[in-house]
């Protein structure tokens, strides 16, 4: 049986977090995940360590992760991806203070640019099975994970289910596409990550909100939008936005319906664009994370006002730099006259003139 990112989940950290966490209960798993969405692995040894074999590129094996600035080892010894990249699929291994090997991760992202997204009230229909021809009859398809929850309650809301490129020989265990194929360059348009979204309505329960974002947005005056990202969101999670109390539906993105916002499909949603002062909520797992409201123009010439308070010492003191040279400027030229006026007096003193020598002369004769 595939295992399933629903089961290893299953094992993470109950609590919500920004990044998504993921345990291996069998300290050796094999799965699929999203390449631009940051990611936990876990790892319950003290004083970890972690090995890093990247498929695609043929790396050697490194313990190094500041190598690869989008890792970071965390004082519990989990291992921080931040948005993954493709070419980084391959094998991560946790190892204790003593070098021995704790859990091994095998790991597909899968590119998130390529993503094939459908909705069932509209239609649209998934990626169709294929068959390679790598040797054999691979059979190339779609794993699906379970349906998240629905991301609203008490009104119509969305869910999502997340499908990954799997490949199958015959009699033999699939594989996730990529740790399948390793560094063979294969393009197909089957090849890619899949999005499936539905309508759904459930009743709400009890809420238990923790922490709520209040920020504020500016319209960009050159490219007449802005974009906000929901706190804790992650495409592996619920979420919704909502537009002055009115949901943001892929539906509506989908059927190209809406005009003032993009769902961005790199994360899941949990990005919005957006071209019109709104208030902007989003929720996650059904609770509100965080909410938006457009600047005021008094918010605007208040914080133009800090800017240029901010500023006021360094215009001052190059102004008082500029009276400083011309000072000694002035100061120099003063000298300067004076000393020329003291030799010119001198000259006259001991060097009398042409003039003065010839009437000295007639007065003589």
């Amino acid at each position: 049986m595939l295992p399933t990112l629903w089961l290893l989940l299953s094992f993470a950290a109950p609590l919500l977090r920004s990044h998504f966490s993921i345990s291996c209960p069998n300290r050796h798993c094999q799965l699929a995940l999203l390449s631009n969405n940051d990611i936990f692995l876990h790892c319950n040894a003290s004083g970890a360590q972690w090995q890093f074999f990247f498929l695609p590129v043929k790396t050697p094996w490194t313990n190094n992760p500041f190598t690869n600035s989008n890792m970071e080892t965390m004082p519990d010894g989990s291992l921080l991806i931040r948005n993954p990249l493709p070419l980084q699929t391959g094998f991560y291994n946790c190892q204790d203070k003593d070098g021995k090997k704790v859990v091994q991760y095998e790991i597909d992202f899968q590119d998130i640019e390529t993503i094939h997204i459908t909705h069932k009230d509209l239609g649209q229909e998934p990626l169709q099975n294929e068959t390679l021809s790598l040797g054999g009859k691979e059979l190339i398809f779609t794993h699906w994970e379970p349906w998240q929850g629905c991301n609203r309650c008490g009104e119509p809301g969305e869910r999502k289910r997340l499908g990954y490129c799997y490949i199958e020989e015959p009699l033999e265990t699939p594989m996730p596409c990529w740790l399948y194929l390793g560094d063979v360059n294969l393009w197909s348009s089957r090849t890619r990550p899949e999005m499936q979204v539905e309508a759904c309505h459930v009743q709400c329960t009890s809420s238990n909100v923790e922490y709520v974002t209040f920020d504020n947005f500016k319209l960009s005056e050159k490219l007449g939008s802005a974009w906000l990202t929901c706190p804790l969101g992650s495409i592996y999670r619920p979420i919704i936005w909502e537009a002055d109390n009115i949901s943001l539906t892929w539906k509506d993105q989908l059927s190209g319906q809406a005009v003032s916002t993009v769902l961005d499909t790199s994360n899941g949603g949990n990005r919005l664009q957006v071209f019109q002062p709104a208030t902007y909520k989003c929720f996650v797992q059904q609770e509100l994370s965080a909410q938006f409201t457009p600047k005021s123009d008094l918010d605007i010439l208040a914080s133009l006002s800090t800017e240029d308070f901010g500023q006021q010492p360094e215009v001052e003191e190059a102004q008082k730099g500029k009276a400083d040279s011309v000072l000694k400027g002035l100061r120099l030229m003063l000298l300067v006259g004076t000393a020329l006026g003291l030799l010119g007096v001198l000259l006259k003193l001991f060097h009398p003139s042409r003039g003065r020598k010839r009437n000295q002369v007639l007065l003589v004769k």
